[in-house]
Order: C-alpha cells, then sequence, then structure tokens
C-alpha cells in the first residue's frame, strides 16, 4: 500500500513540476489551489450530501441496543473511538463509513442490510467499517483523489487555452494543447493507481474484521456473498438504483458488479445453506474480462475477496 500511495505521489509531483517548467506557473498554480480548495470543502460538507442522498438518520440505543453494543465493542477492540451510528433508509444492503472533522466519523447501516443478513454477519461487516476509519481511509483517499483532479482540470483548461491564442502565439499555442493532452493521459493513469489503492484498502479492511471479530473471516464471508445475492434481486426490481450508486466506493460491496458476481448461483441451482454460498463462489475461476473489469473497479473481486479471508482462517 505505501509503494502504490508513493507512487501516486511521486509521479504526480514529477509531471507536475514537468508542467510548470513548461508553462506560465502561476496559472497552474492557481488552478491547482482552486481545485484542491473545491474538493476540501467538498470532503467537509460530504457527510451531509451522503445523508441526504441515501436517507441517512440518527439511531438510538433503544431502538438498535444490540448494534450500539457491537459498535462499542468493536471500536474498542479496534482501539478507535466509537463513531456515531446511523440507519440508512435504503432497500439495498450495505454499510459504509465516512465523515469530516465538522461532523466526525459515523458508520451507516442500511435498512437492507439489516433485513438480509444475521447478525453476526452484520458484526462482521460493522468490523470491516471501523477497520476503514482505524486506517483513516476516508482521509486517505480523499487526498489521494484529488491529484487525478488537478490534472484533470489543469489539462482541459489548457487544451481549451490552447484554441484562443493569437496567431503569433500558435507556437504556444501547440505546446499548450499538448501538455492539456498528457495531463489528461496522466489522469488516467493516476486515476488506475486510485482505483488500484481503493481495493487494497478493501482487503485490510476485510483483514481487520476478521483479526477482531470471532471467526470474523467465516461471518464476513457469508455477509458479503448474501449481499450480492440480495443486491442482484433489489437491483432488478428497482429501476432507480443507479443514483444509489453515487457514492459506491463508501461501500462494502459494489452494488454494480453484483449482477455479474451472482451469476454463478443462477447456474447452480438451489443453494441450502450460508456456508454452501460461500463453497459455490470459491469455486469460481475468476476470468480475463473479470480481472479486467476489475482494473476499472473501486472493489476487489468478490471470489478474489473470499479467498483472501479463506486465508485468514
Amino acid at each position: 500500500m505505501l509503494a502504490t500511495l508513493a507512487a501516486i505521489i511521486g509521479l504526480s509531483t514529477l509531471f507536475f513540476t514537468i508542467i510548470l517548467a513548461l508553462i506560465d506557473a502561476f496559472n497552474i498554480i492557481a488552478l491547482g489551489v482552486l481545485v484542491f480548495s473545491f474538493n476540501f470543502l467538498q470532503w467537509l460538507i460530504a457527510p451531509y450530501i451522503i445523508d441526504a442522498i441515501y436517507r441517512v438518520r440518527n439511531v438510538s440505543r433503544a431502538e438498535e441496543p444490540e448494534l450500539y453494543n457491537i459498535v462499542e465493542r468493536i471500536s474498542t477492540a479496534s482501539g478507535v473511538k466509537t463513531p456515531q451510528i446511523k440507519i440508512a433508509n435504503i432497500p439495498i444492503p450495505n454499510a459504509f463509513a465516512y465523515g469530516s472533522p465538522l461532523t466526525g466519523n459515523r458508520v451507516a447501516i442500511t435498512i437492507g442490510l439489516l433485513n438480509t443478513l444475521d447478525m453476526e454477519e452484520v458484526e462482521a461487516v460493522i468490523g470491516h467499517e471501523i477497520g476503514h476509519l482505524k486506517h483513516r481511509d476516508v482521509q486517505i483517499m480523499m487526498f489521494v483523489s484529488l491529484l487525478p483532479a488537478v490534472f484533470y482540470y489543469v489539462g482541459y483548461s489548457l487544451m481549451w487555452s490552447s484554441m484562443y491564442t493569437r496567431r503569433d502565439e500558435r507556437r504556444n499555442g501547440s505546446l499548450m494543447a499538448l501538455i492539456g493532452v498528457a495531463s489528461i493521459a496522466f489522469y488516467w493513469v493516476l486515476t488506475l493507481f486510485t482505483l488500484y489503492l481503493s481495493r487494497l484498502r478493501e482487503y485490510y479492511a476485510d483483514r481487520h474484521s476478521a483479526t477482531v471479530v470471532n471467526e470474523g473471516a467465516r461471518k464476513l464471508s457469508e455477509g458479503l456473498v448474501k449481499i450480492v445475492r440480495s443486491t442482484t434481486r433489489i437491483s432488478r426490481r428497482y429501476s432507480n438504483m443507479g443514483g444509489l450508486s453515487s457514492f459506491k466506493a463508501l461501500f462494502i460491496s459494489d452494488p454494480d458488479s453484483a449482477e455479474k458476481d451472482s451469476l454463478v448461483l443462477s447456474r447452480s441451482g438451489m443453494i441450502r445453506d450460508d456456508s454452501e454460498l460461500v463453497a459455490e463462489y470459491l469455486r469460481r475461476k475468476v476470468t480475463l474480462i473479470e480481472q479486467i473489469t476489475e482494473l476499472f473497479s473501486t472493489h476487489p473481486n468478490i471470489v478474489k475477496r473470499l479467498r483472501a479471508l479463506q486465508e485468514i482462517a
């Protein structure tokens, strides 16, 4: 993980230095500061946006005493301050950790998750989310996501500026356009690095859950496959699920990949219990197409996650 983070920062610094050496540094720095300020402000207010999109509400100990006990117990075992506990009123089974200096850390559990999973599986999912908080993944991914955004806006600004240069400045305009195209290309390279880092963070959060929760690897494995199966059914039933994937990087499982991940179940017929459900996934072979698709995903392939949890167990 540290090597990936160092590569992202190092390559960004190198490429940014080259741009500053070739064109007017003041305008690029101003644009970079503007992009950073916008994204930092977005991070500060993101919890309020998330609460509105996912219909998140506070939940009291009287309403969910077992949920409170689980979160407090895992937080203590993890050595982190107990986050605020929220309920998201959406049908897909999922959970997510989020927060900012304005709101503090929060863990939200969806109604769909509580209706789909056994409480021991909910415990393992909460262990995963608190793992994200312990590893400061919210802050790390916010910082890393800034770098591709800077190069994206720098690239488009240079390309647009090059279109309005005077005749006597066409040589400089061509250089600006070339650097703009290179910046957009570098944006895509950084995005792939960022997605890879996001997938690594999911593995680390899985490992954390397996460590702090009794039989965490088994419980989380069963919870993950039930989330995938249930998400597929709900996605087919509702036509407006796309909007619920706006912040899918926060989720424990990517709702957009649930359809293809669950195809194995339709081929294998009826599964009798949770352990057989996990075993059916583990027998799958990850195809080349799935490996390529994973490169553009915030979450690891479900089969790879289950195998990693089996190794821990």
